[in-house]
């Protein structure tokens, strides 16, 4: 009886909150810890505050809050490490629907898929990822972090996010295997790089644009791109734009969302995280990883992680290629990764057609005579260079 009773009571509040607030539906329950800012817990809770303000469909929950006054359901701790342990408790307990905090330990195979603001369009976009690593091989972790990057974006309302990937080391290769992965089957909706020679290859104006929905790097990349956005009008010691780090996504993530902020995140940095853990929760992140994860693998993920992203043994070097008899190199090669564009020329050489490296704008080429172009990429192709 006393059970039928508090549901009752819960029922009317939420009517009676839905009134005042025109929001009707389900409060989430959102957690932000308030210990180990370079900026104090005053400006944690500031973020909070505004949160309260602006989204009248999140309730804040505070843990790490020492005072009665703060005006939320609060939770005392000692330090950053009871923080997580109170959060994770309260996860056990479904009292909490996802959680910001700082500093929290992800297992490998765990990243961070963040999201700003884009400062020559101000529109939004993920970058996917910006903290932790999806995977020890740099391919692979970046192949993963585009799924798990598109699982964000459906997450929060972008039922076909475009994707790109920016032209970091690793990026032909990461593009190679998306490409795969499509003709597959795999449902993925390609960006086009602003400029005028286009590509999923994108380049530093798209990064201020926010060409794609998802821009997919590795997370050392990820993170500085996370530190320039959100700071770049402060200077760089407060992170005033944006939505944080994002929610850890990967192989051993915790069912509810948990989202990173940095020891220099700011209120308005605070309260865009926690608006984007409440989206994830809502949209059922994990839920979605798991539905991209299926579709990719069904469209042959396995197979393309094992021919792209599977570390090479070192090649014994058995004899020394000489280079054919030179030739003007009016044509080029794209799409080879950086770290095999010196075996690819060797190949070609091997094959005795004259070839040099270089760097296009987006990226490493090989330069062969236009009368060999055709043969040159056959030889590529047939070495698994380019596809």
């Amino acid at each position: 009886m006393a059970n039928i009773n508090q549901q009752l009571a819960d029922t009317f509040n939420a009517m009676a909150d839905g009134l005042m607030s025109g929001q009707f539906g389900k409060k989430l329950r959102i957690g932000l810890t308030l210990i180990g800012s370079e900026h104090g817990s005053e400006e944690l809770l500031r973020g909070a505050q505004m949160v309260a303000r602006q989204y009248s469909d999140i309730e804040p929950v505070l843990i790490g809050c020492d005072g009665p006054d703060c005006g939320f359901e609060c939770y005392p701790a000692a330090d950053l490490h009871e923080c997580h342990k109170v959060m994770e408790s309260l996860f056990a307990e479904q009292q909490l629907d996802g959680c910001v905090t700082l500093h929290y330990a992800f297992p490998l195979g765990v990243s961070t898929m963040g999201k700003v603001v884009t400062p020559s369009t101000g529109r939004e976009m993920i970058i996917a990822s910006t903290t932790g690593t999806t995977d020890t091989q740099r391919q692979a972790a970046m192949l993963k972090n585009a799924i798990y990057g598109i699982a964000l974006a459906k997450s929060t309302g972008i039922e076909k996010p475009t994707v790109g990937v920016l032209n970091v080391d690793g990026a032909a290769v990461c593009e190679r295997a998306l490409r795969e992965l499509k003709q597959g089957g795999y449902d993925i909706q390609f960006a086009e790089s602003g400029r005028a020679d286009g590509g999923i290859a994108m380049r530093g104006n798209d990064l201020l644009q926010g060409t794609p929905d998802v821009m997919v790097t590795d997370s050392l990349t990820g993170n500085l791109l996370m530190k320039m956005f959100s700071s770049f009008t402060t200077g760089g010691s407060y992170e005033a734009s944006g939505f944080g780090y994002g929610p850890g996504l990967g192989e051993g993530a915790t069912k509810q969302p948990v989202n990173i902020i940095s020891r220099a995140s700011g209120a308005p940095v605070v309260a865009g995280a926690m608006r984007l853990c409440a989206d994830a929760a809502r949209g059922e992140v994990m839920k979605r990883v798991d539905e991209e994860w299926e579709a990719a693998t069904l469209s042959g993920l396995n197979s393309v992680l094992t021919r792209y992203c599977t570390a090479k043994p070192a090649a014994e070097q058995t004899e020394t290629v000489v280079a054919p008899p030179e030739k003007v190199t009016d044509a080029e090669i794209g799409g080879i990764d950086i770290l095999a564009i010196e075996e690819a020329c060797q190949a070609l050489w091997k094959a005795n057609i004259f070839a040099r490296t270089g760097m296009g704008c987006t990226g490493p080429i090989v330069l062969v005579a236009k009368d060999d172009l055709e043969q040159a990429r056959i030889r590529l192709v047939e070495a698994d260079y380019i596809s």
